[in-house]
């Protein structure tokens, strides 16, 4: 188990370094559209790259304090440590870096709602509101099975739509399509997590869909998943929304269906392997998908 050596190396652990690529690509996705359309904004794209990344920072911070406080986090989870069940940090450390961490993506989401207007305040709001109600608050939707639907809403559909509504000004049916398959792998590595510690959610009360329907249907979810997302690229060319060059994202259909496969059989901390894996699934798709977008 890796043990931070001061506190800077325990605010990285504590950010989950590990989860970010998943966080910039549906931003990528949202990036390649805009230039597509002619509407790209380097500056803007760049701020909606930042403000992506310290949400996911400021969720993992808040997950970690949150769970703790709930008791969710015990010794037997096999997840990757803590940092607040470990002793790194106190709860007020970990208070004051959640506030500077979302306290920088509403600066950032500022310099972006005076160019675009109050759609990109909503958003942000509702963006980082959600962070803290997973597992915060007086109702946390994701010990009560909502995670999967908030994380294809928000680290999905609002990051690719969002992504392309501070450039274009904003959203067509061909970006919000687009942003389907990036929420839904992204789901995908909320399913392997909750599937991972499903043990310990259970006896902590923590109600996810892996709790609530068991093993073999969040397998099932994380092949539909897969299937929709592989498959939503040809229909957009299909319909010529796109051109088929976004198939190139079935380059990497080999990797996911040998994920699959994996999670049907992996248990303990092999599914940390399979959880980390498939984040690398969501950013590789991510770049294939992109390039797919940018030829015509």
């Amino acid at each position: 188990m890796l043990s931070p050596k001061n506190k800077l190396e325990a605010w990285i652990l504590a950010s989950r370094p590990r989860t970010l690529p998943a966080a910039a690509a549906p931003v990528l996705v949202g990036a390649a559209l805009a230039l597509r359309a002619i509407e790209f904004d380097p500056l803007n794209a760049s701020a909606a790259l930042f403000v992506a990344l310290l949400l996911q920072i400021g969720a993992n911070l808040a997950n970690d304090l949150f769970d703790h406080e709930r008791g969710t986090d015990t010794p037997a989870r096999i997840g990757p440590a803590r940092a607040m069940a470990q002793g790194w940090l106190t709860p007020l450390e970990m208070r004051l870096g959640i506030g500077v961490i979302f306290g920088l993506a509403a600066l950032l989401g500022l310099v972006l709602y005076l160019d675009q207007g109050w759609p990109v305040l909503v958003i942000g709001l509702a963006a980082i509101l959600a962070a803290l109600a997973y597992t915060g608050g007086p109702f946390p939707y994701g010990y009560y099975a909502l995670g999967d639907i908030f994380v294809f809403l928000f680290f999905g559909l609002a990051a690719v739509a969002g992504t392309y509504f501070v450039q274009a000004g904003q959203v067509t049916l061909t970006v919000w399509l687009a942003s389907v398959p990036m929420g839904l792998l992204i789901v995908n590595i909320l399913v392997v997590n909750n599937l991972r510690d499903i043990e310990t959610d259970t006896v902590a009360k923590k109600r996810t869909l892996a709790v609530l329907l068991g093993r073999r249907a969040m397998q099932i979810e994380y092949l539909l998943c897969l299937l929709v997302a592989y498959l939503l690229p040809l229909l957009m060319a299909a319909l010529g929304l796109l051109s088929f060059w976004t198939l190139l994202t079935w380059i990497s259909l080999p990797q996911g269906w040998a994920l699959y496969r994996l999670l049907r059989k992996a248990e303990g901390p092999v599914l940390n392997i399979v959880l980390s894996q498939t984040a690398q699934l969501t950013l590789v798709y991510a770049g294939l998908f992109a390039a797919g977008i940018l030829f015509r």
